[in-house]
This record gives structure tokens, C-alpha cells and sequence, in this order.
């Protein structure tokens, strides 16, 4: 199979429109974690993503017959503006069906390219499901994303690009995992000539198929996927790709929304170019490694795979980069409520910086604070400090790692809520496009009074909000089939201390 594999990829005919990426040292990075650390940059194709290696040669290859019905293909972005790239550079029709939350930044892309947009559902599976409608009514050709032997072979020039650029020992590549087609490239061609170099896949903690597969020792559907990182928000990995990703895969490591900001920040330091999150998973994984496994004086690639990222998204990576860095804490702290107090509290932390105070006046004689505090993950942990402000008798709970806090408590503290009985607490992720806050709001329907309310855009493809419920105890029963029907993940943050101690 690896043979096999390893000749289509020698014989691709990805370069008539894809580049040789460098591979640049990330020098910053690489002094920090005392390793040699190497982007093999695929940012820098012509669509700013590795994907169109993969499209072209699956395209390049078909007949005539096949290219003169037309291709087709279902996309949230990457993949898709590869596609449209490629039938312009061979002059064939490409109709790209995009899920209505996709990126304007992506869509924009593909149209650019000369491909036909059609915007069909909210996620991917409903793109899909009429892309191949298409299939059955016109005649399309449909080209696949990632399970498909052209496409991984496409994408495994990447390997090879890296193992000519590279002649000395390499100890492992780090490769972000979506349906699988790039790390199934890669780990063939790496298994085949270099067997002893690792090849480790990087995947979101909240969209880990490849993980959940290898664990299982066989394809496993994920109930859920995140959508921060949307360029590798799959639920089941390839069925081609998993095939050689359970025979040549070393390791898969899953990293956090707030490792992948941290990430992002450092391939800028380095590059001054800016990632999409499903870039930056590599080196989140390379950072997640060589903490775990302590090592010194390796040499670790990792694949930065695209760079297309909505500008209003960086001020969401901005905020949780720090928090990825573990450079900033997240804490409640319990204050008099008395004159010289917030001075006392500021005595109490030095010369540690304070980024964030929240506060607002309440009835008793304590206070509560919602603070950021600037840390350093060596020098200054966060646990030390909350020990330290212990130890001068201020009570701290630690929000850092606390997602309502950290995504909606820090914009709405401003008091406890007077006179607000049988409060439920729920936040909601729904997919993000115009209308969708209202159509939220009609499915969550008029039965119970809305008592708390908070929504911010991210620039993203989920929408995010926090909502408090006037539910009677009586009626509790009915909740679970309400938000069901309402259809968008949620949780229930009731007892959650960020809303108790200062929304509640």
C-alpha cells in the first residue's frame, strides 16, 4: 500500500499551480522550547492553504469526458477555493456548495477563483448532502475533500517537499488532522523512505475524530464538533485516510481553543504572518510535546496548513491568546466592600500587571472582583499566585479555565440580578449568519421570561450566547424537550460560580 502510495505521490502534477513552500525556522519558538522547530509553510500557496495540492492532482487526472460534465464539490473553505483554482487553471465549470456559516473571507475566495457558490445548510453535512443532489441531477464529477487516493497523494508532496529540504535527522512532523488527508499523504511517504521519523497528528480537543478512531481501532461519528477551529470540524475521519493513519500514525495529541490562540501569537512572532486556527494546530501540538516529554535538542516540523482567517476573529485570538500562554490569569476574588480596598488588593500582587478589573458596587460587606492578572508560565505560574493572595487573606477562585467566564462573564459584570426568581442558566453555540440571533431568539419561543442576555460576535461560524431563563420548579420537567427542539448545543451554567458570584 505504502508503494503505492509513494509513486502517485512522486508522479503528482500538483506543481502547475501549487509552490515549493519553505520551510523557515521559527527562532523564537525554537530558543524557548530548546528544540529546532521548522514551519513547513503551505500559508504561502496561491489560496493560502495546502489544499489545493490535493484538488489539483484529483482534477488534473480526470478524463475528458469527466471534465467536460463538470466537477462539484462541498466545502467550508480550503478545500473549496483549491477546487475553484484548479478548474479555472484547466478552464472547466467547478460548483462549490458552501454551508451557509462559512466565512466571507472564504466565500469571497472561491468566487474570486471562478467558482459558482451555492449556499446550502447551516453545517457540513447538509453542503455535502447536495453536493452529491447535484451529482444525480447534472452529471457533476464530485471531487472529495480528503478520502480520495489523487487527493492524499496530492497532499503527501508535502512530505516529500520536506525531506528534500531537510537532509539532516528530523525526530518528528507535527500535522493537523481533519478528514485526514494530509496527515495520510504525509505519514506514507515519511513511513516509506523514513520510518524512524514520527509523524504525530494535532487535532482540537472538542473535534478529535482521528483520536476517537485510533482509540477505537475503527471509524467512530462524532456527536459533536467544535467550530473555532472550522477547517478541520469533521466528525468522522476518512475512510481511506484512516487506513493508513492506523498503520503509519505514531501519535495524535489534542490541543485547546486557548493552545491554538497561544499558537497563533507565536507563528507571528516568528513569521509575522498571521494562521487560521486550523494552522496553528501543529505547533500547538509542538508546544503540548515538548512539555510533556521534556525533550531538548530535537528537530520538530510542524505543518502551518493555511491562513485564511476572518480579521474579526483576531481580537477573539487576541483575547484567549494569553490565556493559551498561560501568561494571564483568569480569578474571583472576594474584597471588603470599604474604602482602600482595591488598593489593598493591588499591594497584595506586586508588581504583577493587572489586565482586566471588573466590579461593581453590591449591597453588604463584601465584594466580589472579576480580575485579570498578567502570569508567566515559568516565572510566575498562576498557581503561585493564587496561593500568594490566599496567604494574605483575600479568598480567589480560579476562573482561567472556566469557558463562560472567559467567553461571556468578563463583558456583562455589573451586579446581581434583584428580584429574579427560579433563574436557569444556559449558553448556547449555534451557527453564525444573517438572522440568525432572531431565529434564535423565535425558536427559544416566548413560554418563559428571558431574564439575562448576552451575545457577541467572534467573526466566526458559531454564534455564542448566554441567556438566563425564568423556569418554575414546576415546569423544570419541560425544559429538556424545549431546548432540544430548539436544536443548537448548549449547557447548563446554573451552578457555575462565574454566573453565581457575579451574575447570579
Amino acid at each position: 500500500m505504502l508503494e503505492d502510495y509513494v509513486k502517485k505521490i512522486l508522479t503528482s502534477r500538483v506543481y502547475d499551480v501549487a509552490v515549493e513552500t519553505p520551510l523557515q525556522p521559527a527562532r523564537q519558538l525554537s530558543e524557548r522550547l530548546n528544540n529546532q522547530i521548522l514551519l513547513k509553510r503551505e500559508d504561502l500557496q496561491p489560496v493560502f492553504s495546502f489544499k489545493i495540492r490535493g484538488a489539483y492532482n484529483k482534477i488534473a487526472q480526470l478524463s475528458a469526458d469527466e471534465l467536460a460534465r463538470g466537477i462539484v464539490t462541498a466545502s467550508a473553505g480550503n478545500h473549496a477555493q483549491g477546487v475553484a483554482l484548479s478548474a479555472k487553471h484547466l478552464g472547466i465549470k467547478a460548483t462549490i456548495v458552501m454551508p451557509r456559516t462559512t466565512p466571507e473571507l472564504k466565500v469571497q475566495g472561491v468566487r474570486a477563483r471562478g467558482g459558482k457558490v451555492v449556499l446550502h445548510g447551516d453545517a457540513f453535512p447538509e453542503a455535502l448532502a447536495h453536493s452529491l443532489k447535484l451529482v444525480e441531477e447534472k452529471g457533476f464529477v464530485y471531487i472529495h475533500p480528503y478520502d480520495d487516493p489523487e487527493v492524499i497523494a496530492g497532499q503527501g508532496t508535502v512530505a516529500m517537499e520536506i525531506l528534500r529540504q531537510y537532509q539532516g535527522p528530523i525526530d518528528a512532523i507535527f500535522v493537523p488532522v481533519g478528514g485526514g488527508g494530509l496527515i495520510a499523504g504525509i505519514a506514507a511517504y515519511v513511513k516509506y523512505l523514513r520510518p524512524s521519523i514520527r509523524v504525530i497528528g494535532v487535532e482540537p480537543d472538542d473535534s478529535n475524530c482521528l483520536q476517537a478512531a485510533m482509540a477505537a481501532g475503527s471509524r467512530v461519528v462524532l456527536p459533536q464538533v467544535g467550530l473555532f477551529a472550522d477547517g478541520v470540524a469533521v466528525a468522522q475521519i476518512g475512510e481511506k485516510t484512516f487506513e493508513l493513519c492506523r498503520h503509519y500514525v505514531d501519535e495524535v495529541i489534542t490541543v485547546s481553543t486557548d493552545e491554538i490562540c497561544a499558537a497563533i501569537k507565536d507563528i507571528y512572532d516568528d513569521t509575522r504572518s498571521i494562521t487560521e486556527p486550523a494552522g496553528a494546530l501543529a505547533v500547538a501540538g509542538i508546544k503540548k510535546y515538548t512539555q510533556r516529554q521534556g525533550v531538548t535538542g530535537q528537530v520538530l516540523i510542524g505543518i502551518d496548513s493555511g491562513a485564511n482567517i476572518n480579521f474579526d476573529r483576531l481580537r477573539h485570538v487576541a483575547e484567549r491568546s494569553e490565556l493559551g500562554e498561560k501568561r494571564e490569569a483568569i480569578i474571583a476574588v472576594t474584597i471588603p466592600e470599604q474604602k482602600g480596598s482595591f488598593k489593598s488588593f493591588c499591594e497584595a500582587l506586586g508588581k504583577r500587571q493587572i489586565t482586566e478589573f471588573n466590579y461593581r458596587y453590591h449591597t453588604g460587606r463584601e465584594a466580589q472582583i472579576f480580575v485579570g492578572v498578567q502570569t508567566h508560565p515559568e516565572h510566575d505560574p498562576r498557581a503561585a499566585l493564587v496561593e500568594e493572595l490566599r496567604s494574605k487573606g483575600f479568598p480567589v477562585l480560579d476562573l482561567t479555565d472556566n469557558e463562560l467566564a472567559k467567553l461571556h462573564t468578563r463583558h456583562m459584570v455589573g451586579g446581581h440580578a434583584a428580584q429574579v426568581s427560579d433563574e436557569v442558566v444556559l449558553r448556547f453555540e449555534f451557527p453564525e449568519r444573517p438572522g440568525a440571533l432572531f431565529n434564535f431568539l423565535n425558536k427559544l419561543g416566548g413560554r418563559w421570561n428571558i431574564s439575562m442576555f448576552h451575545y457577541r460576535n467572534h467573526g466566526a461560524a458559531d454564534g455564542r450566547v448566554l441567556a438566563g431563563l425564568q423556569v418554575p420548579l414546576n415546569e423544570r420537567h419541560l425544559l429538556p424537550a424545549a431546548l432540544e427542539k430548539i436544536g443548537y448545543r448548549y449547557w447548563d451554567e446554573t451552578e457555575n460560580p462565574a454566573y453565581k458570584l457575579f451574575l447570579g
